[in-house]
């Protein structure tokens, strides 16, 4: 009975820690595509006509 529960946790922990490091990850990976969209939108700001 107990071993059952052992193994649930177990995988519950690594579910989490492998969702935790997907969206860690992912996150990193939205933050510097911002930056880099933002930057070339600043370097060709002079270019711009609204």
């Amino acid at each position: 009975m107990d071993e059952r529960a052992y193994k649930k946790i177990k995988s519950a922990g690594a579910c989490s820690l492998t969702f935790g490091i997907l969206t860690l990850v992912f996150g990193l990976t939205a933050g510097v595509m911002l930056v880099v969209s933002g930057a070339k939108l600043l370097a060709h700001k002079s270019e711009t006509l609204f």
